[in-house]
């Protein structure tokens, strides 16, 4: 089994300008004259991390991680009281990705994502093939509603103690709509309380992994966090339904791989499985005895495919 390669710290780094007031961080770390390869992180609203580095041969790859718009170190951070997230869509992180590559004077590269970064690497790759030399998803989802509502809703049957907490603030309606609102209510405890709620449902779907994201202890974290989540599943992601998997005909000539844990639960409504048979030529890797998230086990079949791609 192929292990992380060594940590890496980033040759350069900097801000992009990308309009509408907002600006993104970027690094660049392993190899300059090595094959380009773009890191697209999950969430949406987690920001890129060290450990997505060690994925990739720092003697083979040029590697690109951004934070996408309004979390990390990009800003306006979505934990400012006042933020707007308007100008935070699907179409708007697609543009922001070409306007990165064009800054970086890269004609095409590997893209890689992970959970949320498997939904836009999957939408910019149909958008812009050309761009694309070959991908790897893991923790795969489409943007779908079916997608987004078995983690807010069909879960809940298989944790019902930790779901009557997370439906305590919303009882009623649509709950990503219901917390986005409470989110920016002008109670500042009533945002943080709802922020804390939905961060404990998103660890309780992870049952795979022991204990709390250390990521959730920061309270700016977990407002951004949740705040973005919420804005992309209360819209759809800003995606028609079904239509990741429809337009996956387009990705034909593109070598993938799509590398699932057999017991994330996002699996329960076939994505990879579905992905898989939608996407001309692409490889589906199961890997036995874990779930959604960074075990030994996932990240070896990850490095794995990156070295063959």
């Amino acid at each position: 089994m192929t292990g992380l390669h060594p940590e890496t710290e980033p040759y350069r780094h900097g801000m992009l300008d990308v309009g509408d007031g907002n600006s993104l961080y970027w690094e660049e770390c392993g190899n300059p004259a090595g094959k380009p390869a773009l890191v697209l992180h999950g969430g949406p609203g987690s920001g890129c991390t060290p450990g997505a580095r060690r994925l990739f041969d720092p003697e083979r790859f040029r590697v690109v991680l951004f934070d996408q718009r309004n979390c990390g170190r990009s800003t306006p951070h979505a934990s400012e009281p006042d933020i707007d997230l308007s100008r935070n869509t699907t179409h708007h992180l697609v543009a922001d990705i070409e306007a990165l590559r064009t800054a970086l004077g890269i004609e095409s590269w590997l893209v890689s994502g992970a959970s949320w970064g498997s939904v836009l690497g999957l939408v910019y790759a149909e958008r812009h093939p050309e761009r694309v030399t070959g991908m790897l998803h893991s923790g795969v989802a489409t943007g779908r509603r079916l997608e987004t509502d078995l983690l807010t809703r069909g879960l809940g049957a298989m944790f019902p103690e930790a779901y009557a907490r997370f439906r305590e603030l919303v009882p009623d309606g649509e709950i990503a709509t219901g917390y986005h609102r409470l989110l920016f209510d002008p109670d500042p405890e009533v945002r943080e309380r709802a922020a804390r709620a939905w961060c404990d449902w998103e660890d309780a779907i992870v049952p795979t992994v022991p204990g709390p994201s250390p990521r959730y202890a920061s309270p700016e974290f977990r407002m951004a966090f949740a705040r973005i989540v919420t804005h992309y599943f209360a819209n759809g992601s800003w995606l028609a339904e079904g239509a990741v998997l429809r337009d996956a005909g387009k990705l034909a000539g593109i070598p993938g791989v799509i590398v699932q844990g057999v017991l994330d639960l996002s699996n329960l409504v076939g994505t990879p499985w579905e992905l898989a048979r939608a996407w001309p030529g692409a490889e589906l890797v199961l890997v036995d005895g874990t779930g959604h998230n960074n075990t030994p086990g996932l990240d070896a079949a990850r490095v794995a495919a990156l070295d063959r791609l």
